[in-house]
């Protein structure tokens, strides 16, 4: 038996000569004060916010949450090439009605399974979870 196609998801963005990214029709001035480091720091935290509102919606709980992340760039001692070595991601998490533990942690593990930025990303991130 043939195994299923798996879901394919195609994303675009363009940037013009002045600094602004184009997705979807909608256009975003990026700050000139921002790398491009940091907007890889912002969609980890955005696609993990939403890999955890996803889980939680299909468990009937709503999701109040905000993130920060933060990344270390240096030369890589494997290959001598600049890149992240250290990420982290942090959230603060209000989840109503509150579930056991057990079934916050397992939450939880979805969110940061199933978010596709963070999987791409290596190093690995760090998560931290501050569950209200």
């Amino acid at each position: 038996m043939a195994k299923p196609r798996a879901k394919r998801l195609d994303f675009a963005v363009s940037l013009d000569r002045d600094g602004r990214a184009t997705a979807g029709g909608t256009t975003i001035a990026v700050p000139e004060t921002w790398e491009a480091e940091h907007l890889v720091l912002a969609g980890l935290a955005r696609c993990s916010l939403t890999s955890l509102r996803y889980h939680a919606r299909r468990a009937g709980i709503a999701v109040g949450a905000e993130a920060t992340a933060r990344g270390e760039v240096t030369r890589r001692e494997e290959d001598g090439c600049y890149a992240f070595v250290e990420i982290e991601c942090s959230f603060d998490v209000m989840l109503e009605p509150k579930p056991d533990d057990s079934a916050v942690n397992e939450l939880l593990a979805k969110a940061e399974r199933d978010c596709f930025v963070g999987n791409s990303l290596r190093p690995e991130p760090a998560y931290v979870w501050n569950v209200a």
